[in-house]
């Protein structure tokens, strides 16, 4: 078999173990699957058309479609639940092309391969003698694999957010920058919000509802645009860009690289929002991706996921 049968395999696996674990079907996302879209605008610094020639961080103000979501595969899981939460952004470039920026709730990823991310999923799939995931078997990762021990205590020890907005948001894979001049850098992103970070205890967020955090979101937009800084974490001498279970030294160099301002909720949330695809290999001149595993994986897996949601076979 050759590797991109092999690896087109290995993805239609992911996401049926993906389904699995959530009880989801094939008409929304294997995971992520419940959120909703914005739009608004990112302008970006000078700092950041100092390091990339990328379009998105012309300096020019650039429509952006964001997803919020909650980490789990199921419709029906309520937003108080312990879970990671997703923000997906798309910039809208003026050639009509776009690129793509995806991050999580937390500041790692479970596992280096997607040979082992099916190991992690399949142990997460319900037992069939009980209908509840098999701890001796979650375990067993977890020994097997200790890298993956933050991420998953980070999501397992989370407190619900008092909104998405309250939130900072991780890119777990590193990207080449490419400047002007030739000049060549990895770097990391991260979403830090303006309304700064908060978040509730479970008995206030279900108070709150089942899907308060849209309402929530709703309300806050009636009060103005809620935004968010893009900064970079730039690595240094020895830093891996190719494990996204490994953090960089907190004293790492940081770049402030733009403004993302949200502005409304998508009026249409099927063709503009979940007909939609967030593809962190998405990219523009000027920015590249690295040797993360995981990072290539991601596109082989999301097309196998749209296509059974669009019904293309």
């Amino acid at each position: 078999m050759r590797d991109t049968e092999m690896s087109d395999d290995l993805a239609t696996r992911v996401v049926d173990s993906l389904k699995r674990s959530s009880g989801g079907g094939d008409d929304h996302r294997a995971a992520h699957a419940k959120g909703f879209c914005l739009e608004g605008t990112f302008r970006a610094t000078p700092a950041a058309r100092d390091l990339t020639r990328a379009k998105q961080f012309s300096g020019e103000p650039i429509p952006v479609s964001v997803r919020f979501s909650n980490g789990s595969g199921s419709l029906a899981a309520p937003d108080y639940h312990v879970d990671g939460r997703g923000m997906a952004v798309k910039f809208r470039l003026p050639d009509g092309t776009a690129s793509d920026i995806v991050s999580l709730t937390q500041k790692t990823f479970f596992v280096r391969t997607p040979e082992e991310f099916l190991e992690f999923v399949s142990a997460r799939e319900p037992d069939p003698a009980t209908g509840r995931p098999d701890p001796a078997r979650i375990g067993d990762f977890l020994s097997a694999h200790p890298e993956g021990q933050a991420a998953i205590g980070e999501v397992l020890f989370s407190e619900p957010p008092a909104g998405y907005t309250r939130c900072e948001y991780h890119g777990l894979h590193a990207f080449k920058w490419t400047g002007e001049d030739g000049s060549e850098r990895y770097v990391r992103y991260h979403w830090l919000p303006e309304d700064g970070v908060a978040t509730l205890s479970r008995e206030e967020a279900k108070e709150r509802g089942r899907d308060y955090l849209r309402a929530e979101l709703a309300g806050r937009l009636e009060r103005g645009p809620a935004a968010f800084t893009l900064e970079l974490q730039v690595a240094g001498e020895g830093d891996d860009s190719a494990d996204p279970t490994q953090e960089w030294p907190a004293d790492r160099e940081r770049v402030t690289a733009g403004r993302l301002e949200l502005t409304r909720i998508a009026a249409d949330q099927e063709e503009g929002c979940e007909r939609l695809v967030f593809d962190p290999l998405r990219l523009t001149d000027g920015i590249e991706g690295s040797a993360d595993q995981i990072l290539n994986f991601r596109p082989r897996a999301y097309d196998v996921s749209i296509r059974r949601r669009l019904k293309l076979g």
